[in-house]
């Protein structure tokens, strides 16, 4: 009888960490999804929509526990996003968007973010990446002076 209770009672602790694993893969990928956001604010040269979207990436990296990402981590992805929140000119915006990519593509390898691939792109004139969720390239660093600017330099699925 002992062992079956024990037995329940792991069975019980697997579901329940499963589940908040879940729930936190969700609180991660919708990190992701604010990223996004930021990057096509920037593409497409609108600094008031990048500024709304890094105060949403803001408000996400808040509600992640710190036992699934480290609180260093979100604390360097909320002061990037805060800077671009705060900064008032697409320049100042994207000069904080490489290192707040260059963070971002370092968490998607450590989580699955999407149920879909992710590209990591990167433009040589920027010498910088980003995250796209599209293979088509979206260059969030010169917009509509050079859109296209870029390659797919990997996948991750």
């Amino acid at each position: 009888m002992k062992k079956y209770i024990i037995t329940a009672v792991f069975a019980l602790f697997s579901v329940i960490s499963i589940s908040a694993q879940s729930k936190s893969d969700a609180q991660v990928s919708k990190l992701y999804q604010n990223y996004i956001a930021i990057k096509s604010a920037l593409a497409s040269d609108d600094a008031d929509k990048a500024s709304k979207a890094a105060s949403e990436f803001i408000k996400t990296a808040s509600a992640i526990d710190y036992k699934m990402v480290s609180e260093g981590n979100l604390n360097i992805l909320r002061k990037d996003a805060t800077l671009i929140s705060d900064a008032r000119t697409i320049t100042a915006q994207r000069e904080t968007f490489y290192n707040l990519s260059d963070n971002m593509i370092a968490l998607t390898k450590e989580f699955k973010l999407s149920e879909k691939p992710i590209f990591v792109q990167y433009c040589p004139m920027a010498d910088g990446s980003w995250l796209s969720d599209e293979k088509q390239i979206v260059n969030p660093y010169y917009g509509s002076s050079m859109l296209s600017c870029g390659t797919v330099k990997s996948e991750i699925k």
